[in-house]
């Protein structure tokens, strides 16, 4: 059963240091900054994230690497956030960098229960051999390297094909941003903001999701509904919008 939660402070209370979350969003969309605010305002250090990225310097996870409350960081890449490349350089950060295709597998293989799966991406690179600076000494030198991966090969149409072997992903919470919730769980996410909210929810063993509108259970389509409430452990009525753009284009003023 899903709970309805009274604030995101209630909904993270719980949440402490040393745990390992998985956070929905892609750059700044579909981020649950609200939850992660409150994430940062309760003090947990030693936090091991999974996210696509860590957000920029002043949204999303990146409060949490400026604080100082990360460990270690899942990701597909460094991405906008200059912090999280100092850090990871400095060696005062251990990152996983992993291709982004297989972090999504990676989470979805671990909401359904599947504990491993063989990918072709990676294979006859550091993601596969091994070697991939993980952390960083003070000099620069590799002070934790990724561990080589076992490597099979598989026939199929065109004949046999290496594939690499990676593993599932289960975190202990997993933070969601949906557009709509109803109070059985089931979230409606807003068009891309749907991205990797739905993987991360199911890979968490505590899922927690904030959401724009709650509504009454029963009061959702059915098919409507992009991730159901059997995932959800945890939701809590925000109001808030993630309307915050990572990087703004607009096309110069036209003369008259």
């Amino acid at each position: 059963m899903t709970e309805v939660m009274e604030s995101v402070a209630a909904a993270t209370a719980d949440l402490a240091s040393g745990a390992s979350i998985a956070v929905g969003g892609f750059g700044l969309c579909g981020i649950p900054d609200t939850l992660i605010e409150a994430v940062a305002a309760a003090g947990p250090d030693q936090l091991e994230l999974v996210s696509n990225n860590c957000g920029t310097g002043a949204h999303g996870l990146g409060i949490l690497l400026a604080d100082k409350r990360v460990r270690r960081v899942i990701a597909s890449y460094v991405g906008e956030n200059a912090e999280f490349a100092r850090q990871y350089l400095a060696g005062e950060l251990e990152v996983e960098l992993t291709p982004q295709g297989t972090l999504a597998e990676r989470l979805r293989a671990g909401g359904a229960g599947i504990p491993a799966f063989y990918t072709p991406a990676g294979v006859g690179t550091l993601i596969a051999d091994g070697g991939m600076p993980w952390r960083f000494g003070p000099n620069g030198s590799v002070a934790v390297a990724s561990p080589p991966k076992p490597v099979a090969s598989f026939g199929g149409r065109f004949g046999p094909k290496q594939y690499v072997l990676e593993e599932a992903i289960v975190t202990d919470y997993a933070l969601v941003h949906a557009v709509i919730g109803d109070t059985a769980g089931n979230l409606i996410f807003n068009k891309s903001a749907r991205n990797f909210n739905p993987l991360v929810a199911a890979a968490g063993r505590i899922c927690i999701a904030e959401v724009e509108t709650l509504v009454p259970a029963g009061d959702l389509d059915p098919d409507t509904v992009h991730l159901p409430g059997i995932f959800v452990d945890r939701i809590v009525h925000t109001g808030r919008t993630t309307g915050l753009i990572e990087k703004r284009t607009v096309r110069a003023e036209e003369s008259q």
